[in-house]
């Protein structure tokens, strides 16, 4: 007789409250979001323009399949309808739902997803005109002989520079969240047993670009925000060169458990790797060979199958 299969996961209700300044308090949000039937509130201080936004950001790296994301307000969530809808997307990917309290959206209902469509259509419609006003505006401008763009930078005034220096690093930290699902958890699986040059390698593997200089500034970048753990940046243990192919296949084995030691040589061929002999065309024992020098030299790798 088949065993019954374990009831559903109860959803999970899980409410996010933002306030604009220090001098604000998320009391009335949360009061709103406990009546909700919210057990878990995540509160987090920050402009509504900002792109920074490290609370919601570990938010939506915990989130698990079937839970609910619940606001206020769609204000207290985005910035503008296509953050909003970038937002829901990553739920959506991740097999969780979004809610608005005082907005008719609920994406785990048809009436939420219809209404997520019309603001999608909005957002579209919104791009356009702007270009368009932009369009008219330069026009304009340079009808009556004056230059498009920011005066302030023109004449290099100090304080229209720091503006615009600060607006571009929010924004840097802003993409470096946005994205850190797709990078960091392979940092964090291969740093720092794993030199820089491998972390790229296995990352440009999975079709990710990226240099070290780049990758390691974004990690540094990310763990002075808070965001990533400090013992990720740390110096790699210095190894002979003889054991760049050990420390290698050690770190794509570690990125992608689940590969056997025939996929770990398929994808070392499509590197273009040569052998520990100086050929072209790798075996799974030769695989497994390093991977056990590996594990006698303290990294942790675990035993791929030999499929």
């Amino acid at each position: 007789m088949a065993k019954p299969s374990p009831p559903p996961r109860p959803r999970r209700l899980i409410g996010y409250a933002r306030v604009s300044t220090e001098d604000q308090v998320t009391d009335a949000q949360a009061d709103e979001l406990r009546q909700a039937g919210c057990a878990v509130i995540h509160h987090e201080q920050g402009s509504g323009a900002s792109r920074s936004r490290p609370v919601l950001a570990k938010l939506m790296r915990e989130i698990r399949a079937g839970d609910v994301l619940v606001v206020v307000r769609l204000d207290r969530l985005a910035r503008s309808v296509s953050h909003l809808l970038e937002v829901i997307e990553t739920l959506e990917k991740r097999g969780a739902h979004f809610r608005s309290l005082r907005d008719p959206i609920d994406t785990s209902t048809p009436q939420g997803m219809f209404s997520l469509q019309v603001l999608g259509a909005v957002a579209q419609l919104e791009r356009a005109l702007i270009a368009e006003r932009t369009k008219a505006g330069i026009a304009a401008a340079r009808a009556r002989g004056r230059l498009p763009g920011n005066p302030g930078l023109r004449e290099r005034r100090p304080e229209s520079i720091r503006a615009v220096a600060a607006a571009r690093d929010s924004a840097y930290v802003g993409d470096l969240i946005a994205s850190a699902q797709s990078w960091l958890p392979i940092v964090r699986r291969l740093r720092p047993q794993h030199n820089w040059d491998d972390v790229v390698r296995v990352l440009s593997h999975k079709g990710q670009s990226w240099t070290v200089e780049r990758l390691r500034r974004s990690v540094y970048r990310l763990v002075r925000e808070g965001l990533a753990e400090p013992e990720l940046v740390q110096r790699a243990p210095r190894r002979q060169p003889e054991d760049r192919l050990m420390t290698l296949v050690a770190g794509i084995a570690i990125a992608d458990p689940d590969l056997s030691l025939r996929a770990i040589a398929a994808q070392l061929e499509a590197m273009r790797e040569r052998t520990p002999r100086g050929g072209w065309q790798w075996a799974a024992s030769s695989v497994k060979h390093l991977l056990d020098r590996a594990r006698r030299l303290g990294l942790k790798v675990h035993e791929p199958a030999d499929g």
